[in-house]
């Protein structure tokens, strides 16, 4: 999976967003939130990742559980699959 060039990251007071550029503000017209887990899920998606490659960074990264890290991700995940900000 990969994330979509049609939605960029950006800072906004304090905190990280995506939005949608170029055609896909035809579909999605807001914003997504991202804390700082998120924000480093999103950087990973720059290249095509596994959900295993993930959660292995992000065990990697924060010292948590790998198979944990997995469900995680996959809540993380599910909304932003919706939208098309992540392509599977």
């Amino acid at each position: 999976m990969k994330r979509n060039d049609q939605f960029v990251m950006r800072p906004v007071a304090g905190r990280f967003v995506l939005a949608p550029i170029g055609e896909m503000v035809k579909k999605f017209s807001g914003m997504v939130t991202l804390n700082n887990t998120g924000k480093f899920l999103w950087e990973q998606l720059a290249e095509d990742k596994t959900l295993d490659e993930l959660a292995k960074a992000m065990a990697d990264t924060y010292e948590v559980d790998f198979e944990q890290s997995k469900k995680d991700i996959e809540v993380f995940l599910e909304p932003l699959r919706s939208i098309e900000a992540v392509i599977d």
